[in-house]
């Protein structure tokens, strides 16, 4: 494979291309807290545990999303076999209470101040997204969202747009927005009527303190964690921000890069949107060895989920990308 300088110099000197983060975007700064093993170590089930637990355990995953897409598969056959069957509601309530936990788990294992990250860190990932004309993040958590807002750093001229104005409220139309979260984030709350964001207020409340907040209050972050590429579709169409995003990925021209996602099917929403934009070529990192059964996989599924004619799709080492180094 060839690696991420190698990519990024085969463009043309006036391009200036696009970039999607996932996981690894994350896990590259601690991949002991972000990643899903950790999450089901921190998530409370509550009296659901004795059910819910064990279905990981049964499935052999730490993936939240997986078990989801289990319990949607089960409550469809159920319908089919014994619509009248009470399971049927269990299921569905064992299916909020899972996607609970995961939110309560992430906001729970977060890092709680933009200092637990080094200057030297916020300068080096700064410096790797100012390569990038449009950021689009399928990432939950704060680390990109603190790396962007942080202007007393170098470069000193990087900033970015992420379209939210006065009272923190997000506008949309009209600005020049550069920084798109496609299924939410810890940050994002929808309150009914306006989208809006934490921020680190006057008084010295941190946004995790917020969340949390919120959180005993019943009020969740703005999150799709739906169990299928169907689902999350469906719940993207039905909010004004994440549907904005969502379009504005489609309307996507020149180079994108694809950094730290696994090309699993449950986002083929994303690589379906990806596949309808004019964009031409498409790098997709790869962690690790790429002859593994797992990266095998993903870089058939990279090749059957985004290529089409006209359009190019290379792999690249990702531990070759100087995010957080």
């Amino acid at each position: 494979m060839i690696t991420f300088q190698h990519a990024i110099g085969s463009l043309d000197a006036d391009e200036k291309p696009s970039i999607i983060l996932a996981n690894g975007f994350s896990q590259a700064w601690n991949a002991q807290i972000f990643n899903y093993s950790n999450l089901l170590l921190a998530a409370n089930f509550g009296n659901r545990d004795g059910v819910i637990r064990p279905l990981f355990q049964g499935l052999s995953t730490y993936d939240f999303e997986m078990v989801s897409r289990h319990l949607t598969a089960a409550e469809t056959v159920l319908r089919a076999y014994d619509p009248n069957s009470p399971t049927i509601n269990e299921i569905i309530s064992d299916r909020d209470v899972l996607k609970d936990a995961l939110i309560n788990a992430i906001s729970n294992t977060h890092p709680d101040l933009p200092s637990e990250i080094t200057d030297d860190q916020y300068v080096a990932v700064r410096t790797f997204l100012s390569q990038f004309k449009e950021i689009f993040s399928l990432n939950y958590d704060l680390l990109f969202y603190w790396a962007r807002n942080k202007y007393n750093l170098d470069p000193e001229n990087y900033r970015t747009d992420d379209g939210f104005r006065a009272e923190r409220c997000w506008e949309g139309h009209g600005t020049d927005q550069e920084v798109h979260f496609l299924h939410g984030g810890l940050h994002i709350y929808d309150t009914g009527r306006y989208i809006k964001k934490h921020a680190c207020t006057d008084a010295g409340v941190t946004i995790i303190e917020q969340v949390r907040d919120n959180l005993q209050n019943g009020n969740f972050p703005l999150f799709v964690s739906e169990p299928t590429h169907q689902k999350k579709r469906q719940k993207i169409d039905h909010n004004p921000y994440l549907n904005y995003c969502f379009q504005a990925l489609g309307k996507l021209g020149g180079s994108l890069f694809i950094h730290g996602h696994s090309m699993d099917e449950n986002d083929k929403h994303i690589f379906d949107q990806i596949k309808s934009s004019r964009v031409s070529k498409i790098f997709v990192s790869i962690f690790g060895n790429e002859h593994s059964p797992e990266n095998t996989r993903s870089k058939a599924n990279a090749m059957a989920f985004l290529q089409r004619g006209g359009t190019v799709v290379e792999f690249y080492q990702a531990e070759s990308a100087p995010v957080w180094a």
